[in-house]
């Protein structure tokens, strides 16, 4: 397994290609190669330093699924995956469900993998146990802590929640953009905010991901399930026996029993796959994400 880092001149030049329409033709011109490295691009994931990282434990899982070395390149976000991935620069990428779906409907990379969403909510909001914030309702005028504008869970789906409650963004709440779900929930523990909104498992994990103790906090309603909780994308010019090499892995790497030392892509592992899913299926994300201000087609 090698693992490279793009700078950040690599993934303007990556932006820059697909902006201008001028996508490498490497990818398509090369004849498949059974022995070729499978190369992933990936955002950080897990910083806790006393677990295994979860982007490691998947490429290792994935080099014994397949029988191929895997390279994986580090990009800062999740529109970096999918340049990376648009104009052949690596072959894979996996995010959760509406950055999917914002690639998806560029109709410039393939979903190859579908994990299916189940029905039970995925993000809340958080208050401390002394707030006078019993419902959703309760925050109009308030302060609110999202993770950032790209997360599905840290924002997408709770502001969505909120507009269902009557509550519109900058309108009836000041929105907090806080970098992440740590610095949510930091700004709560501080004061800086009356209510941090987050994903509903991770204030099942507890420590170290999430930092308050039980008593000391409470949720507040509740948004709705997503129909796909993520996917795994790939170049469109993957040769056929790649494309189900890399299937094939994805099904083996995401089993229930490697569900724990996949860490936060563990919730993946217990999700129902559908191989090739259509592009309708990621449709029911269009009112949600332009409830949040973010159209589908905006990727491209």
């Amino acid at each position: 397994m090698r693992r490279f880092t793009l700078p950040a001149v690599g993934v303007l030049g990556v932006a820059a290609l697909a902006l201008t329409g001028c996508q490498s033709t490497a990818g398509e011109a090369a004849a498949a190669n059974p022995n070729a490295p499978i190369t992933i691009a990936t955002i950080p994931v897990g910083e806790d330093p006393t677990a295994e990282n979860p982007v490691e434990v998947f490429a290792e899982l994935l080099e014994a699924a397949t029988g191929r070395d895997v390279e994986i390149t580090d990009v800062p976000d999740y529109l970096s995956v999918v340049e990376a991935i648009r104009a052949d620069h690596v072959d894979i990428g996996i995010m959760s469900g509406f950055p999917s779906a914002l690639a998806v409907n560029t109709g410039e990379v393939d979903a190859l993998v579908a994990f299916q969403g189940d029905d039970a909510p995925v993000s809340t909001c958080v208050v401390l146990d002394d707030s006078p914030i019993q419902e959703v309702e309760d925050l109009a005028g308030k302060t609110v802590a999202f993770a950032d504008q790209t997360s599905s869970s840290g924002y997408f789906m709770p502001v969505y929640m909120l507009h269902e409650a009557g509550l519109e963004r900058d309108a009836d709440y000041e929105a907090i953009f806080a970098g992440g779900h740590e610095g949510s929930f930091a700004a709560l523990a501080q004061g800086q905010v009356d209510a941090a909104c987050t994903a509903v498992m991770l204030t099942q994990l507890g420590k170290p991901m999430f930092p308050f103790e039980d008593g000391e906090w409470r949720a507040v309603g509740e948004s709705p399930a997503m129909p796909i909780a993520g996917a795994v994308l790939g170049r469109q010019s993957l040769d056929a026996e790649t494309r189900k090499v890399i299937q094939d892995g994805i099904a083996e790497v995401f089993s229930p029993e490697n569900a724990e030392r996949l860490g936060a892509y563990g919730s993946f592992a217990a999700a129902p796959q559908t191989v090739d899913p259509k592009a309708e299926e990621f449709a029911g994300f269009a009112e949600i994400a332009a409830v949040a201000g973010v159209e589908l087609k905006d990727l491209k």
